[in-house]
């Protein structure tokens, strides 16, 4: 089962629900059946400082993520921690779809590049 929690620190509306349900999509299409997931969406001045103190730019961004364990093997009876999602809406804005799933692809270990581009495609068009 697929666990997905979301917080919304933003003071912008967001379907919370919708990202649920596209996170989710995007994970079981992805081979992942079993795991939890945080999504939480922040302000500008919260995405500035995460991008600052964990990758040294002073700047807001659309989308970061924060992998745990992703694809990798675990214990028997461990649950699988694949990590947060953080999406700012006030640089996104309604467009927080494509950022959700290129976050939630990175938690699965793809990184930059054509592999990562042709699986944002199969996944944002649904």
């Amino acid at each position: 089962m697929i666990v997905v929690e979301t917080r919304n620190r933003s003071g912008a509306e967001v379907d919370e629900d919708e990202a649920v349900e596209l996170a989710r999509r995007v994970l079981v299409a992805e081979g992942v059946e079993d795991g939890e997931l945080g999504i939480v969406f922040v302000a500008r001045k919260e995405m500035q400082k995460l991008k600052r103190e964990h990758l040294g730019i002073d700047e807001a961004t659309d989308v970061l993520s924060f992998p745990l364990d992703g694809r990798d093997e675990l214990p028997e009876g461990i649950p699988r921690a694949l990590g947060d999602v953080v999406l700012c809406p006030a640089v996104v804005g309604e467009e927080w779809r494509w950022p959700l799933v290129h976050g939630v692809l990175h938690l699965l270990g793809y990184d930059h590049g054509d592999a990562m581009e042709t699986r944002e495609r199969v996944h944002a068009i649904r």
